[in-house]
């Protein structure tokens, strides 16, 4: 079966709304809707193909990008490796300059529009906010744990994994129907550490696989209803998280931290090494702050995963 290698860019406008196109008659699977980019001539990298397929098929020059989700897609008449990356900054206005149809669609409207099959992790990867909340263990004063949590809502977090392994597995059940409840109360997503089929039952939105029971799984423990993630600290769970179908990955830890002091830093050399071998929108967890993030994408990463980083300036406001 053949094998092309193709790139592909996720651009917003100044109202967040995404930047597809559809693909021409005359093309393999015609009239479907796709984000734009093309085949790789021989001996391009990526970036560069990247940038001269924008500016030929919309006439812009892009001008910093970062990777976004890397993925393999199988058709009965070829295999895609698709290379796809986020382009923040361009200049030029996009324009259709080879007489195709654009639109631009906000990103919890794309998977009613009929992209190709191959982009549907592409939006799942859209949607992941840069930051990720993981929530630290709760004290015995669990209203104040929810209204800690309630205070990070509102201060943009929108994405939580709620952490709780002190707790028993009828007390974090109890505490995970609040947690919920103030989440999408928000508008904001939750995902459990815990059992998949406890997450699904109890109306998560997802579940987080910590490295151990990663390893034990050979296929995504939920449908794509749900978002899965895990936690990785070498290639061998980034490769097995891709495997498996996973949404994300939480890699680290980057920096030493209390909470797991026996854990070796990858540093962020190590994190860039092995953030370029996932597939996958990765975080970067251990010792991260809202203002690493730049830097932290810069080194591939999608975010950051963050616990005291993001849980304890809402303590110290609610206090």
């Amino acid at each position: 079966m053949q094998t092309i290698q193709v790139v592909a860019a996720v651009l917003a406008d100044a109202d967040n709304r995404i930047l597809i196109t559809q693909r021409t008659a005359g093309k393999f699977m015609a009239g479907y809707w796709e984000f734009p980019g093309g085949k790789l001539e021989a001996g391009e990298t990526s970036l560069t193909g990247l940038k001269r397929e924008l500016r030929e098929e919309l006439g812009i020059t892009a001008q910093y990008a970062r990777p976004l989700i890397r993925l393999t897609h199988v058709y009965p008449e070829m295999q895609v490796d698709l290379d796809v990356w986020r382009v923040t900054h361009y200049s030029g206005k996009p324009h259709a300059a080879e007489q195709q149809s654009l639109a631009w669609v906000r990103p919890r409207e794309l998977s009613g529009w009929s992209l190709l099959p191959a982009d549907g992790p592409i939006i799942t990867a859209i949607r992941f906010p840069p930051l990720l909340l993981v929530t630290p263990s709760p004290t015995a004063d669990r209203e104040r744990f929810l209204q800690t949590l309630e205070q990070a809502l509102k201060h943009g977090v929108d994405l939580v994994q709620l952490r709780a392994p002190d707790l028993s597995a009828s007390d974090y059940v109890s505490l995970a129907r609040a947690a919920i409840a103030i989440c999408h109360r928000q508008g904001a997503r939750i995902i459990l550490n815990t059992e998949p089929e406890v997450a699904r039952d109890v109306g998560a939105d997802g579940v987080h696989l910590s490295n151990a029971r990663l390893l034990c799984i050979s296929s995504r423990p939920l449908s794509e209803d749900f978002l899965v993630g895990a936690s990785c600290h070498d290639e061998i769970g980034l490769r097995m998280a891709s495997a498996c179908g996973l949404d994300y990955v939480v890699l680290g830890p980057v920096q030493a931290t209390p909470s797991h002091p026996q854990a070796k830093p990858l540093g962020w050399d190590g994190f860039k090494r092995l953030a370029s071998c996932s597939t996958l929108p990765v975080y970067a967890i251990g010792g991260m702050l809202p203002e690493y993030l730049q830097q932290i994408r810069d080194l591939g990463g999608h975010g950051i995963a963050a616990m005291r980083g993001l849980w304890e300036a809402q303590g110290s406001a609610s206090s």
